[in-house]
């Protein structure tokens, strides 16, 4: 049985990393609220001018612009998004499980080609998880969710898409975090490159009429124009989803550790009680023992 000084020990150490992670969990709180607000007003501005160049595609010629000629995928980017940071619970291991899956199964033939798959690790942990292992790394970015920007986001893109031009690889995809609610984030795989074109969805067991525009000017311009707008905010509301969703990991795990160390606190504490009072009975039978064989003596 351990001593009151070691219980007393391990008391003293779990209220300590008790206010750690209460202090944590403060701080990851404040970060998710800012976070959350930049998601919440990104998202729509992204999803609408993605909706306008697939439609813009649709009614003109997809091979205006390279980034939307779909071509025989022998060489594949994917881009894995991870935190720099850990104590955020299962938020880089799911992240991580979800990419290897997509590699050995959707593109294990891309893996087993020679150069056929690279690897963009966005966040630290990804970048130390597959370093140590067989893949090919194209790039990392480390460090730029300290100070996210969105600069960070255009670096990405520009690498990736001379990648994509120069014929490096046929494909992007991206594997990340969206984020939903604080104690729920859903992994997405998405296609970056080429650019897909707009889904067309059955009403009443028919197609969508679509509406037919006059385009000034013309409208490979607009295209032109649009597809690196397109791209760069894409990538940023995908910065901005992985961040928020690691800041409501963070809370959480962060809230769980603390209610962990309450548990163990009262279990702690029932077993110094216990062993205080064994101490000071056995105590009390030495005296009273004592003063039993002074009587005798005497």
């Amino acid at each position: 049985m351990a001593t009151l000084r070691e219980i007393r020990g391990r008391i003293s150490g779990i209220k300590n990393t008790q206010k750690i992670t209460k202090a944590m969990k403060m701080v990851a709180a404040a970060k998710l609220r800012r976070a959350q607000e930049a998601i919440v007003a990104a998202r729509p501005y992204a999803r609408k001018i993605g909706e306008l160049l697939r439609h813009l595609v649709t009614q003109a010629d997809p091979s205006l612009n390279p980034l939307f000629r779909p071509r025989e995928v022998r060489r594949v980017a994917i881009v894995v998004v991870t935190a720099d940071r850990g104590l955020c619970g299962a938020f880089n291991a799911n992240i991580i499980k979800t990419a290897e899956h997509e590699i050995r199964t959707t593109y294990a033939a891309q893996f087993e080609a020679d150069h056929g798959l690279k690897l963009i690790t966005v966040g630290k942990k990804g970048f130390e998880y597959f370093k140590r292992r067989d893949y090919e790394l194209y790039a990392r970015y480390v460090g730029l969710f300290a100070g996210l920007d969105f600069h960070n986001a255009r670096a990405i893109v520009r690498d990736l898409t001379d990648g994509y031009l120069k014929g490096d690889f046929d494909k992007v995809v991206m594997v990340y975090n969206e984020f939903k609610s604080v104690i729920q984030q859903r992994i997405v795989v998405e296609q970056l490159l080429p650019i897909p074109p707009e889904e067309v969805r059955p009403e009443d067991g028919h197609a969508h009429a679509q509406v037919e525009y006059i385009y000034e000017p013309s409208s490979k311009e607009i295209i032109d124009a649009l597809v690196p707008k397109h791209l760069n905010f894409q990538m940023w509301r995908v910065l901005l989803e992985s961040n928020a969703a690691e800041q409501g990991a963070r809370m959480a795990a962060m809230d769980n550790a603390t209610e962990n160390a309450k548990d163990l606190l009262r279990e702690l504490t029932l077993s110094f009680n216990n062993a205080r009072q064994a101490a000071i009975t056995k105590e009390l039978l030495e005296i009273v023992s004592g003063a039993e064989a002074l009587k005798k003596a005497g």
